[in-house]
């Protein structure tokens, strides 16, 4: 049997994370885990994704991130991955203008399912119907 040094583990992470780099983002959101926790003073280029405080966010500026500078309170820099999975109908949650519903995404809200009927919905169904049809009642 192998023993699994300090080294190896470091080694196998890295190799996890850089091919957890390659998926989209409804494959990157059922595995979070495999992307790197955020952290202060490290250089983020445009794309990169990271995990932070149970929610997995994209980088929308190349920056050196400071601590005070956390994905949840800087929306000019990370935008949160809304939609993991096609297949499963997500709560709603306010987004902002840097990650948007898109046509034909589903929510659900108010204990009903909407589908946006347009791209680059930041308004909930109260707010602006026209931007959303009731396709069903959840269950």
């Amino acid at each position: 049997m192998v023993e699994l040094t300090r080294d190896m583990a470091y080694r196998y992470r890295r190799q996890m994370e850089a091919g957890a780099r390659e998926l989209a983002d409804e494959d990157a959101l059922s595995v979070p885990m495999l992307f790197p926790r955020w952290a202060a003073d490290v250089a983020y280029e445009v794309g990169d994704r990271v995990y932070y405080d149970g929610v997995l966010y994209k980088v929308l500026i190349a920056h050196t991130s400071q601590a005070d500078w956390t994905p949840d309170v800087s929306p000019s820099l990370f935008a949160k991955v809304l939609i993991p999975d096609p297949e499963v109908i997500p709560d709603w949650v306010q987004p902002d203008s840097t990650n948007p519903y898109m046509k034909g995404d589903k929510v659900r809200y108010n204990d009903k399912i909407y589908e946006s009927l347009i791209d680059n919905n930041i308004w909930s169904p109260d707010t602006y119907p026209p931007g959303w049809k009731e396709v069903a009642v959840n269950e």
